[in-house]
């Protein structure tokens, strides 16, 4: 059964027509208002573009205002915006915009060349050419159908080929619902976006800006400099990072303060180290870990301000919609994170096999690991494709990435596991020193210091970068590529 609200710009332009709803890096600002006609402008002169209802549009551009747009005009022509990754390979790409059907790519500017040399069959159009475009007298949508679907967004595809991911508006409205229930929502909230808009952890701001009626202060991409300025200057109050991101910030920061206004630092992307989570509580920086991914628009767990210190190391509980447990879980209560809520996809577009793999009955098979402790706080473990079996034992990179950072001279750590005739496999450490060089040996007694002798790593390389995808994560499966 099909459920309708207003459409959300339409609505937030109605209620608050005069509120920022837009702040870039440049200093400029737009309203609530001044955003839905420029979206619906541009709607109207993709209809006039030929774009119609339930058309698969492909975006390819970094952040900035045209993106943002863009994805509001298509809402207000019932088409599906398809998120692409503007780092993936030619032929990563191509595959992408085969599998989901996509009629047309809306591309910045800066970008198009690269489109252009791939000799695509599928239609090109700069944002430029849109806006030169003239007006059609198209009848735009006043209304959202939550069971609709709104995006596609292709896992980073770890294993095998990247999926689709459909989301619907519902689901992108019940994960702000349930953001806004754990973290509440202040009148004076700004969310800084640094995060790019075709990863779920950056669109999921543009959307909570409308249903809240928030400003989102907006990034190309995230510099260590312009968002400690950010911060500290252009009045930003919640901020979403990575891990690498929130290791440069509390560098950067050193020996300063945030503003008792910035309440709060939203980490995702996989588990933090201990270390970087203790320094930021001696330094006052309110982070809060969460967990979640594509498939569930965004975080679905989430530490709230009451339990941040108390609860140091854990993601938290499932937002108020959505409900956990752990399968098939060890002695020590590890095994699969499985989720279950309105905010979770309902499957990948055109696979169905892969939709009746992940999805049973509406809960979600995150392949993550994880445990709950005594009072139900989740704590992510590893993902299940990254865990290190040694001789029966089950090593978890993360253990080990978390104790060799905490290293002085360590800037950062990845580990996974590599082939070994006696154990089948043996964890090797992938580091970047911060300062004078430091012997294997040396990083050899750190690790038996603080973790068995199993998981000690067995292969030690110095390097200069870690592989990361769009939005920061670790390739764990990336690493082995780096051996000399």
């Amino acid at each position: 059964m099909s459920e309708n609200i207003p459409h959300w710009l339409t609505k937030q332009a109605s209620l608050s027509p005069h509120a920022t709803a837009l702040e870039l890096e440049d200093g400029s600002r737009f309203t609530f208002y001044e955003l839905m006609e420029q979206s619906q402008a541009f709607a109207r002169k993709l209809a006039n573009q030929g774009v119609v209802e339930g058309a698969k549009v492909g975006i390819f551009s970094t952040n900035c205002k045209g993106m943002v747009i863009a994805i509001h005009a298509l809402s207000y022509l019932h088409a599906v915006a398809v998120l692409f990754n503007v780092r993936l390979t030619k032929k990563e790409l191509a595959f992408q915009i085969e599998d989901a059907d996509v009629a047309q790519i809306l591309v910045k500017d800066d970008l198009e060349d690269h489109l252009r040399d791939m000799n695509l069959s599928t239609k090109v159009t700069p944002y430029s050419f849109v806006t030169k475009t003239e007006e059609t007298s198209h009848q735009l949508a006043s209304e959202i159908d939550l069971e609709d679907a709104f995006t596609i967004m292709y896992t980073s595809g770890t294993t095998g080929n990247p999926k689709g991911v459909v989301h619907t508006y519902g689901n992108h409205w019940w994960s702000a619902t349930g953001s806004a229930l754990n973290i509440g929502i202040h009148a004076d909230d700004k969310w800084l976006a640094a995060l790019p808009l075709f990863h779920i952890g950056g669109l999921s701001l543009l959307l909570k800006s409308v249903i809240y009626g928030m400003p989102v202060y907006l990034m190309e991409k995230f510099n260590v400099q312009k968002v400690h300025y950010a911060i500290m200057k252009c009045n930003v109050t919640i901020a979403s990072v990575v891990t690498v991101m929130l290791q440069q910030l509390v560098d950067f920061l050193g020996e300063g303060e945030y503003p008792k206004a910035f309440r709060c630092m939203l980490l995702g992307g996989g588990p933090a180290p201990k270390g970087l989570l203790e320094l930021s509580k001696a330094k006052q920086i309110p982070v809060f870990q969460s967990y979640g991914m594509t498939e569930t628009s965004s975080q679905i767990v989430t530490l709230s301000p009451n339990d941040a210190l108390r609860k140091l190391g854990s993601a938290g509980k499932p937002l108020f919609p959505a409900q956990l447990t752990i399968m098939d879980a060890d002695q020590g209560g590890v095994g699969e994170i499985v989720v279950k809520g309105p905010m979770v996809t309902r499957g990948y577009y055109k696979n169905q096999y892969a939709t009746t793999k992940a999805l049973k009955e509406g809960w979600l098979s995150t392949g993550d690991l994880g445990r709950l402790d005594g009072e139900g706080f989740l704590y992510v473990v590893e993902r299940r494709n990254d865990l290190i079996i040694s001789g029966g034992e089950n090593i978890y990179p993360s253990e080990i990435e978390s104790v060799l950072s905490s290293m002085n001279g360590v800037k950062e750590v990845g580990v996974t596991g590599i082939e070994d005739a006696k154990w089948g496999q043996v964890p090797a450490a992938f580091i970047i020193l911060d300062g004078p060089p430091i012997s294997e040996a040396a990083i050899r007694q750190y690790a038996a210091e603080n973790v068995a002798a199993f998981k000690i790593p067995k292969q030690i390389y110095f390097i200069n970068e870690l592989p990361r995808n769009a939005s920061n994560k670790l390739l764990r499966n990336e690493l082995y590529k780096l051996i000399p």
